[in-house]
């Protein structure tokens, strides 16, 4: 007997000091005794990080640079949680703005994993985002019940990794024939969520975190009080990830554009901001006025036009039956998570962003749109890819059929259940379809679709082949 509580002792020990070790030191852990130390939930989140995590930190090592950097960020936020939880086992569940000031540290982790893919593109921004978004996957542990606006523990997990694995699949594709390591740490970090942190939430927290009924409050830091003659504090930052504010009405924001113009109409002051219109201020007699247009006014108004001819971004359900997405350019997290089979989706005029949809459509259709990615689940009728280029759109459930039309450069990912889709192309070039492999560990297959055939007269009409070529 005494043997055991030593060993279990000593295990305790190594884990805390593996723990300092990925960024979080024993001092910072609350008073934990050999009974947290040895609970079944933190051995188990040990064991994923020893198992999981350690596979990440090996394969990051190995390559070095801004991917070793996230991936040492990444540890830092999963340490982050672990003393977290065991600080949940000894105090009362707060109310939920003690609830976003108890979890700020691992808001702040994976807010400096996400600000590392700001600001001008590196040649791993594929890395950064993968790794960046993936740490959204630990706000599952922010769940307080069903009426808290997020999924459940599992359903969160998996849905936060599915908006990672599009750039995480972009990295196995870049390098699965140049660089191994790269492929064993996009690998390792999938693994990392999907078994490892899907399976341990769905073993010890499925209803989410348990908290202490009879434990103290949550710590949470007080505001710190400026000294006199100090400056105002700075403006708050953005909403964080655990933000405890709901977002503001649309109704109640200030109306924009032409709504602001009928609602001064209605209101009765049409005129009231209006300025009288002088004698010399007439353009018949102004001097500094002549009939010459200079080159550099005529770049101004070309400009300006066609700003206007592509209007205002959109993203709005119309008529309760058709998403539209329109003139979204550099947004990277467009979501439409409150859809059904019944609804379409159109997505027209966007560039380089990357809309989700959570959730089963009847149609989805891409029009004039570049470098969009688009992913999604299941649709009923077809996805449509329409006067495009460079788009890359997946689909991780059911598809019956997906059409490429005028495109040129296109990227289908292809799940399981879509093997059996019917692709057809027109007018298109550049057009790859990747599928999963027949084991889980293996490479995506990429099969590139023929864009030139072969016509031949023969028995009174033409027969049609496509071009094959050797080596292809």
């Amino acid at each position: 007997m005494e043997g055991k509580l030593i060993e279990r002792l000593e295990a305790a020990v190594a884990r805390l000091e593996a723990l300092s070790a990925g960024g979080v030191s024993a001092r910072d852990l609350p008073d934990v005794g050999v009974e947290v130390a040895t609970d079944p939930s933190i051995v188990a989140f040990d064991d994923l990080m020893a198992n999981y995590a350690a596979r990440v930190s090996a394969a990051a090592e190995k390559i070095g640079g801004q991917v070793l950097d996230v991936t040492k960020i990444l540890v830092e936020a999963l340490s982050v949680q672990k003393k977290l939880l065991i600080e949940i086992k000894h105090a009362q569940k707060p109310d939920m703005a003690g609830l976003a000031e108890f979890l700020k540290p691992l808001n702040e982790a994976i807010m400096k994993a996400n600000a590392m893919t700001e600001g001008r593109r590196s040649d791993f921004f594929n890395h950064l985002k993968s790794a960046g978004d993936s740490l959204s996957a630990l706000a599952w542990i922010a769940y307080t019940g069903k009426d808290c606006g997020m999924s459940m523990p599992i359903a969160h997990v998996e849905e936060s990794w599915q908006m990672a694995e599009f750039y995480n699949n972009k990295v196995l594709v870049e390098y699965r024939n140049k660089d191994p390591n790269h492929v064993e740490w996009a690998k390792a970090l999938k693994e990392l969520y999907l078994p490892g942190l899907r399976d341990y939430v769905k073993s010890h927290y499925p209803l989410g975190p348990v908290w202490s009924a009879s434990g103290k409050k949550a710590s949470s830091a007080p505001p710190k009080a400026s000294p006199p003659g100090a400056p105002a504090p700075p403006p708050p930052p953005p909403a964080s990830l655990f933000s405890a504010e709901p977002s503001q009405p649309s109704s109640s924001r200030p109306k924009q554009g032409m709504a602001a113009v009928f609602q001064e109409i209605n209101t009765g002051n049409v005129a009231s901001g209006l300025k009288k219109v002088t004698a010399d201020m007439k353009a018949k007699n102004r001097t500094d006025r002549t009939g010459i247009v200079s080159a550099g006014e005529k770049e101004t108004r070309s400009s300006s036009s066609s700003f206007s001819k592509a209007g205002p971004p959109k993203l709005e359900l119309q008529m309760g039956r058709k998403w539209v997405v329109e003139n979204q350019i550099g947004r990277k997290n467009l979501v439409i998570d409150d859809c059904d089979a019944k609804q379409s989706v159109y997505i027209f005029g966007c560039k380089d962003s990357i809309l989700q949809i959570q959730g089963k459509v009847n149609n989805i259709t891409i029009d004039k749109c570049t470098k969009m990615g688009v992913v999604f689940k299941d649709v009923v009728a077809a996805c449509e890819i329409v006067n495009c280029n460079g788009v890359e759109v997946q689909c991780q459930g059911f598809a019956p059929t997906i059409s490429v039309d005028n495109t040129s450069g296109c990227q289908l990912y292809l799940s399981k259940d879509s093997l059996g889709a019917s692709i057809t192309t027109a007018k298109s070039s550049e057009i790859n379809v990747l599928v999963p492999a027949a084991e889980a560990d293996s490479d995506w297959g990429e099969h590139a679709l023929p864009q030139q055939y072969i016509h031949v007269f023969k028995d009174g009409q033409f027969e049609t082949t496509p071009v094959s070529h050797s080596g292809g």
